[in-house]
């Protein structure tokens, strides 16, 4: 599939379908009700819950998806965009001040949550004259039933072909800064272009074994909304994680050969490991430290002495095979991205067996900018800009981009927009270099931001 001539994110999802075989498992829940689903059985859910949402709401208009992570998100999504609409993904986790802000500010016509938990954050904040509501669960007020849909029969498989590159595909709300969280509007070319971007980077590894992700960043973040459809792409299997805390029980259940994290998972990553080895003692610490020290070397294409290419043998059987087991024994890459990642840490994880590669974006960039590349690896960098996007440093440092993938701009914004985007460039606020190797390396924020681990911008 030629990704560039693609028009939309709903032709991606069809098109993907006719090259796969459409019995191939597609999503996993791994909640308590386990379930999978196939292909064909998305696409039907799909096509259902496109024809009902096309008799609720105009071309264009906003739907709101609030939920946490699992297959009838997918649907939604994709469902949405087909029957017209504008998907507008939010965070389980805002505050009421930010729901409040954000139902007044897109003034959506469609609502879809997953349960009575989450309705009730915005209940008051909705107009239940002009709001129609879609629920996963039952809840305390009208709605319709998303299982109910899917039962519903199906007199017309629609395929939306009226969309194209240069329109609204979603508004994803980002964390406020200073006042409230402003609305990104992305288009389906915006996406696309990471998607393009995506696969070169993802080609090597697709090409040993079959992708399968586990997801459990919020789909709500611009990071793992696009992901959703680099999966797609790629034909992946994707599960859905329970929860942070049962992620290492669902690595092994899944096996995902590729993974995509905030900068505090794989921190939490590196001090539980940390602690489990300060706690072995004699031949087993010795070995420990040497596959460090041996796994660092080759990471920096330091060239290994002879003693130590059979040292570094050694410690893949008995020490790295034994830490990928622990992630299910098939991880290919972590890839780490919506914040720096510390050096030191992306050195430790490479060196005992779990490659990560670190990447740089912004929601505005739809949002991935560059990232290192499998076997290429340079921890201190965010590795080289996608081929889809093109990367210039300012005379004050500043990181400019331009591209499809820039967003469309601010919903009801426009002087915000017209500040960050300027003859076409979209100023990052972050200052930064291109080493002789064409990776870009961040150096510093212009102002004075702090963005967390998880990828929040606060300020101080």
């Amino acid at each position: 599939m030629e990704v560039s001539k693609v028009n939309s994110l709903v032709e991606l999802f069809f098109k993907k379908l006719e090259e796969v075989d459409n019995k191939k498992p597609l999503l996993y829940s791994l909640k308590s009700e386990k379930k999978i689903y196939n292909w064909n059985e998305v696409s039907e859910c799909i096509f259902r819950l496109t024809n009902k949402i096309k008799k609720l709401i105009k071309f264009g208009d906003k739907c709101l998806i609030l939920s946490e992570n699992n297959p009838n998100w997918f649907i939604s999504d994709i469902s949405v965009m087909n029957a017209g609409g504008i998907s507008v993904p939010i965070f389980t986790t805002y505050s009421a001040n930010d729901y409040k802000y954000i139902l007044k500010d897109c003034k959506p016509t469609l609502v879809i949550v997953s349960n009575n938990s989450q309705f009730k954050k915005i209940k008051e904040f909705i107009n239940h004259k002009e709001t129609t509501i879609i629920s996963f669960e039952k809840l305390d007020t009208n709605s319709y039933l998303i299982t109910d849909i899917f039962k519903d029969t199906l007199n017309e498989r629609l395929v939306n072909n009226s969309l194209k590159r240069n329109m609204p595909a979603c508004i994803i709300y980002t964390s406020g800064t200073s006042g409230n969280p402003k609305g990104v509007i992305l288009s389906h070319g915006g996406i696309l272009a990471n998607c393009e971007g995506a696969y070169d980077l993802l080609l090597p590894l697709i090409k040993k074994t079959s992708p399968v992700f586990l997801t459990w960043l919020p789909l709500s973040h611009s990071y793992e909304h696009t992901v959703q459809f680099v999966q797609i792409l790629i034909g992946a299997e994707i599960f859905y994680a329970e929860s942070l805390e049962k992620l290492l029980t669902n690595m092994s259940e899944a096996k995902p050969t590729i993974m995509t994290a905030v900068p505090r998972f794989y921190q939490n990553l590196f001090n539980k490991i940390n602690v489990n080895f300060k706690k072995q003692k004699g031949f087993k610490r010795k070995l420990i430290d040497l596959t460090i020290e041996i796994g660092t070397k080759k990471l920096k294409k330091t060239k290994l002495k002879y003693y130590e290419i059979i040292i570094d043998f050694i410690c893949e059987k008995l020490v790295r095979k034994k830490i990928k087991k622990q992630f299910g024994g098939k991880l290919q890459a972590f890839v780490s991205g919506g914040g720096a990642l510390d050096q030191k840490i992306g050195e430790f994880l490479n060196s005992i067996g779990l490659p990560t590669l670190q990447g740089y974006g912004l929601t505005e960039a739809s949002p991935v900018v560059s990232c290192n590349i499998p076997g290429k690896i340079q921890v201190e960098t965010v590795g080289p800009p996608f081929k889809t996007n093109l990367v210039k440093i300012a005379d004050d440092g500043e990181i400019l981009i331009k591209g499809e993938n820039i967003m469309l701009g601010y919903l009801n914004k426009q002087k915000e927009t017209d500040e960050i985007i300027q003859d076409g460039w979209l100023y990052t606020g972050d200052i930064g270099e291109l080493n002789q190797d064409g990776n870009l390396k961040i150096t510093d924020r212009k102002k004075e931001l702090i963005v967390n681990l998880g990828g929040d911008n606060i300020s101080p």
